[in-house]
């Protein structure tokens, strides 16, 4: 037992080394982060998590900002992939089998090389400042993911329970509501984690989208805060920001834990 607890530790601590060190920067005065190894009395500071809370405007409107967008591109992604994953499951194999290299192929397609055509569309339609329009792309770049999770999450219900529910009359709303979407929770769930995370964590699209200051995502607002220039970085301000804004993933990481974890393994064991 000892022996599978050293290598558990040590890739515990290598995967947490880079929030360890962003914890060390941002309670470290700018001295320290200098020369790290020195003996100083004024080691640690608050000031800059100070600076970052009592940034104009506040730095909290940026998480409600990153939250609403998050929170709107999942609802509607979801509301779009579900029945397009139960359509996909109700395939023949060789018909899902293209729709899903065709999915494959989306989802690995580097988002970037089209954040300047969405930029056209957005200024054509007059899509700018607007955080609901934001989340439409993102609903858009998610659906070829959610597509293929949601899928195979349909796939693995037996078509028995489809056909006895087709017998007892009822209609494709409610056999999702009372069969579908409660056995497929988990499932639902971890989908619905990957979609926030990357909504949240989106940065070239909300930099171009959005130029209104109190309507910035954390990601853009990250880049203009604590009065960062050319000449002199914030490392400390930044590290505060990046933890202050890892929070409440950590706190939704940490609610959904099991059902995340049952989402991602579903499928992984059979037999």
């Amino acid at each position: 037992m000892k022996s599978r607890t050293l290598p558990i530790l040590i890739l515990v601590l290598w995967s947490s080394a880079p929030l360890l060190w962003q914890l060390y920067t941002s309670f470290s005065t700018d001295q320290a982060l200098v020369t790290p190894l020195a003996q100083l009395a004024d080691r640690w500071t608050l000031e800059h998590y100070r600076s970052v809370i009592s940034s104009n405007p506040p730095f909290f409107l940026y998480l409600l900002n990153s939250f609403f967008v998050g929170a709107l591109s999942t609802l509607f992604t979801l509301l779009i992939a579900l029945p397009a994953a139960y359509s996909l499951s109700k395939l023949s194999t060789a018909k899902s089998n293209i729709i899903r290299i065709i999915l494959v192929g989306c989802a690995l397609f580097p988002y970037v090389l089209l954040f300047l055509a969405l930029l056209e569309i957005a200024r054509s339609l007059s899509l700018g400042n607007n955080l609901f329009a934001l989340a439409l792309p993102y609903t858009a770049l998610s659906q070829p993911l959610a597509i293929l999770l949601l899928g195979s999450a349909f796939s693995s219900i037996p078509s028995e329970l489809d056909d006895a529910a087709r017998v007892e009359g009822l209609s494709l709303w409610n056999r999702f509501r009372w069969i579908y979407i409660p056995l497929l929770a988990p499932a639902i769930a971890s989908t619905a984690i990957l979609i926030f995370l990357f909504s949240w964590n989106e940065y070239p699209i909300a930099l171009t989208w959005i130029s209104d200051q109190s309507k910035l995502t954390l990601p853009v607002a990250m880049a203009r805060i604590a009065g960062s220039s050319v000449h002199s970085v914030p490392y400390g301000a930044y590290a505060a920001a990046t933890v202050l804004g890892a929070i409440p993933l950590i706190v939704l990481v940490i609610v959904f834990q099991k059902p995340i974890v049952s989402g991602l393994t579903s499928g992984a064991v059979k037999g």
